[in-house]
């Protein structure tokens, strides 16, 4: 599946083919701090498949408890989180859902440190909806 992707403010542009069966969840606590959120959605990448358009991310490399060093890339004028990948000649990239055009057909097919993951985070159905914002 060939996806395009971009960074909120347009400064950064990417495209990839990817396999839609290699998309899934990160519950990690590095992740819940580096998204702000309670997880990160991402979908991984062989390197040869992966091409940026537009723009040099900028890269934070980040040692994991597992003492991995990871490359962070995000876009340092609105710091939309790109893609993560090893620091130094990696395989497979790991691009952020979120920035995706395709995101919702990119359903998680697997969830990754869940032991780590919110309490609540699988009651999200029982939370009330509003159409707009608070």
């Amino acid at each position: 599946m060939k996806v395009h992707g971009s960074c909120h403010c347009g400064r950064i542009a990417l495209e990839a083919e990817l396999d839609p069966a290699r998309v899934g969840v990160c519950h990690c606590t590095d992740c819940q701090a580096l998204s702000g959120s309670a997880f990160t959605v991402y979908a991984q990448v062989p390197r040869e498949a992966f091409r940026l358009l537009r723009g040099e991310p900028k890269i934070y490399v980040k040692t994991a408890q597992s003492g991995n060093r990871r490359a962070q890339a995000f876009c340092d004028n609105c710091g939309s989180r790109l893609w993560a990948a090893a620091e130094k000649d990696s395989p497979v990239y790991n691009l952020r859902v979120g920035t995706l055009r395709e995101r919702a057909e990119l359903r998680p097919q697997v969830q990754l440190w869940c032991r780590s993951s919110m309490p609540w985070v699988n009651d999200l159905g029982a939370v009330p909806k509003k159409m707009q914002g608070v």
